[in-house]
């Protein structure tokens, strides 16, 4: 049986990282909001808890709590930030406001060894973290210590060794604490005892049992976006059940250029499986005339691939079940950490839910993974690199990429601009360097003479970021020359575009695309 690390969620917006960094370490982590982590905890057993941060504050009368049964368990327990300040309380120790905060970067001394912190720090050592709080821990329960102190927390990190109760104020899980990773793997593998087990091989035999199990003989249906997900949801599930899976990808006409081809090539001739292309570009193209509004857009987007999706549904008839590529961070978005529930279901376009009316059953392989999980599960498939390692893409499309007004001559542009722009990355080696680029065709036009003659074309903007966790984003220092060689290039053959501009915008937590 694989172990498993229970992380109780108290409303971090960087929760996610935290399980992302434990499985890093090779150990399966599921999460649980606090009000539902007493029942997580009973079901899944696990042989560690970490409770994350959150913006409370554990004086407010509603303050969030972690369940007694979890502090009382002879499992180890790790704190982050408000999850260390709560363990604190509930045990006896005392939490205050009104003290200097601390946020961004701080440095911390280790003033004792630990467990925790075997092999990264030792006693003497100063290093860099990143804090986010504004109370201060002012007594630490009975049978800690401290083990760390910056100077606005004299109780940065402490540790009841007997009991293997572990609290650190900064926030491991981020990119900004240099050792942070191997502080959480030191937790799971030293101080837990977790087997390292957690691999795509395993879990793509685990999977496969699970979906003959919960198939048995009846045919199911994926919609196919062309997207990294449902590609490889597709694959693990035909692997499964062979035939018994049929694709239906609803080519929208809004995809980036000889994608619908790419997809069609690949799932029909290299993995023979059951797909139906269905081209509706005219009929998507033709609705989204006159329209400007981008969630206007996204809605009838949406509509229109339910629309197409369900009457090709209907052809195939004696489907039982839905195939959807729905990942982990969809399945912990779809409840808020105050356990509300969810009332919506990702689709592969990202653009709405499909209707309740086709009464299927739900496959969904991949919702126990990560983003960059699924492109080590789509490897270990044998899908091409080419494919796994494409850059993200919005399920609406170009359309989002076309601020303003859609239209089929818009499209053309855009997709020429953005297939040289794409080239010149990858001709530079950058593709993989980048975590996601592209081109925006702007609602605006500039005057511009080329050669002897006067323009009056559109702008064209080009965007490329980089990000560790797909939650924040930064933009991509371009050399000067090979953007001067994409903007000469788009410039030269892409009719309609007489400049071009590089956007330099970082993004906080949250989407990182255009809109």
């Amino acid at each position: 049986m694989t172990d498993t690390i229970l992380i109780i969620d108290f409303g971090s917006q960087v929760t996610q990282l935290i399980a992302r960094r434990v499985r890093e370490a090779g150990v399966y982590c599921e999460i649980a909001s606090y009000s539902k982590a007493e029942a997580a905890f009973y079901l899944l057993k696990p042989v560690g808890v970490i409770l994350s941060g959150g913006p409370s504050s554990v004086y407010w009368t509603d303050a969030p709590r972690a369940p007694n049964c979890v502090l009382d368990a002879p499992v180890p327990v790790l704190g982050i930030c408000y999850g260390n300040q709560t363990m604190v309380a509930q045990l006896g120790g005392a939490v205050e406001g009104g003290h200097a905060a601390e946020f961004g970067r701080a440095e911390i001394e280790v003033i004792a060894e630990s467990p925790l912190f075997a092999g990264v720090w030792t006693q003497g050592n100063r290093d860099t973290v990143w804090m986010s709080h504004g109370d201060k821990i002012t007594r630490v329960p009975d049978g800690f210590h401290v083990i760390a102190r910056s100077d606005s927390a004299p109780n940065a990190a402490i540790a009841d060794e007997a009991r293997r109760r572990y609290g650190v104020l900064f926030h491991p899980e981020v990119a900004h604490t240099p050792k942070g990773a191997a502080l959480l793997a030191n937790f799971v593998l030293r101080v837990c005892n977790a087997k390292p087990d957690w691999t795509m091989t395993q879990y793509r035999s685990a999977e496969i049992a699970k979906i003959r199990k919960q198939v048995g003989k009846a045919r199911v249906i994926c919609a196919m976006s062309g997207g990294v997900d449902s590609a490889v949801a597709a694959v693990l599930i035909h692997e499964a059940i062979g035939d018994q899976l049929t694709c239906i990808f609803v080519d929208h006409g809004l995809m980036r250029e000889n994608e619908a081809k790419d997809v069609v090539d690949l799932f029909r001739g290299h993995y023979n499986i059951p797909l139906v292309h269905v081209n509706a570009a005219t009929k998507f193209v033709g609705a989204l005339a006159g329209k400007t509004d981008p969630e206007v857009k996204r809605k009838i987007i949406g509509g229109l691939f339910i629309e197409v999706f369900e009457a090709e549904a209907k052809k195939l008839g004696g489907v039982g079940f839905l195939a959807q590529g729905t990942l982990y961070p969809d399945v912990i978005e779809s409840v808020s950490f105050t356990g509300g529930p969810s009332v919506t279901i990702k689709s592969h376009h990202n653009v709405g839910g499909l209707p309740e009316r086709m009464n299927l059953k739900l496959v969904e392989p991949l919702r126990e993974l990560f983003k960059d999980e699924v492109r080590k599960l789509g490897r270990e498939l044998g899908l091409p690199e080419s494919f796994v390692g494409r850059h993200p893409f919005p399920g609406p499309g170009l359309a989002i990429r076309i601020p303003g007004e859609v239209t089929a001559e818009k499209l053309d542009i855009l997709r020429k601009a953005d297939a040289v722009y794409l080239d010149e990355i990858r001709k530079a080696g950058l593709y993989d360097q980048i975590w996601q680029a592209f081109a925006v065709l702007l609602p605006v036009r500039t005057v511009g003479v080329m050669g002897d003659a006067r323009t009056y074309d559109q702008v064209c903007a080009l965007r490329a970021v980089t990000s560790t966790d797909g939650m924040t984003a930064d933009f991509f220092p371009f050399p000067y020359e090979v953007l001067g060689r994409a903007a000469t290039r788009i410039i030269n053959e892409v009719k309609g575009i007489n400049r071009v501009v590089y956007d330099v915008t970082s993004k906080p937590p949250g989407t990182i695309e255009w809109e």
